[in-house]
């Protein structure tokens, strides 16, 4: 049987390197999603930061919470670091309850660009305010529960369900937008087909 997250840590902090390597691997793709919608020109070095963190605070992760919370925090606290620094050459807002990726000109992600309907999704996210972004790619893409999210954002469950409701109607008004859809009827409607998932899944 594979080992739990929390199994791996222990190992890791007795000094197995191949549990540390697991471990990494079995967040790896989350967190470069994380990135890649927010940062995509930097998304290696924020990444690298990540898990050098990771690697850093290990000890202090207490296992109240899952290691992919503590994991998603520090990923989290890397890109708030990162928007203050292009936010100081840009000159903006470095408000993240305020700012979105587009305002900072971080870059949209190349991944899903071979199917618009996702594509679409992406650019709306990205007008978003970061905090609303955050919430709903992390609740829906990386499948975080209210109770992670509330750990991941260090806010109270009843305020990440309030962030979740309103991110998801901002989302739907983008994607309304026709500078941000895609061209054919078809990948519109799977779009809204997406949006409307967003409030079939339980808080």
């Amino acid at each position: 049987m594979p080992r739990s997250d929390d199994e791996l840590v222990a190992a890791w902090r007795g000094g197995d390197s191949d549990a540390a390597s697991e471990l990494i691997g079995r967040h790896y793709d989350g967190v470069v999603r994380f990135f890649r919608t927010k940062a995509r020109a930097e998304m290696d070095d924020l990444i690298q930061q990540t898990f050098l963190r990771c690697a850093s605070a290990r000890d202090n992760y207490a296992g109240r919470g899952s290691f992919r919370a503590f994991v998603f925090g520090i990923a989290r606290n890397v890109l708030l670091e990162y928007i203050r620094r292009r936010s100081r050459d840009l000159r903006v807002n470095p408000d993240a309850g305020v700012t979105s990726v587009r305002d900072l000109e971080i870059g949209a992600s190349t991944a899903l660009r071979q199917r618009s309907e996702q594509l679409a999704i992406v650019r709306a996210l990205q007008t978003l305010p970061i905090e609303l972004q955050l919430v709903l790619e992390l609740f829906y893409w990386e499948e975080l529960s209210v109770g992670e999210l509330a750990e991941v954002l260090e806010i109270p469950e009843g305020t990440v369900k309030s962030r979740l409701f309103r991110a998801r109607g901002l989302l739907r008004e983008r994607l309304d937008d026709p500078s941000l859809g895609p061209a054919s009827a078809e990948s519109m409607e799977a779009v809204r087909q997406w949006a409307e998932r967003l409030a079939a899944r339980p808080e």
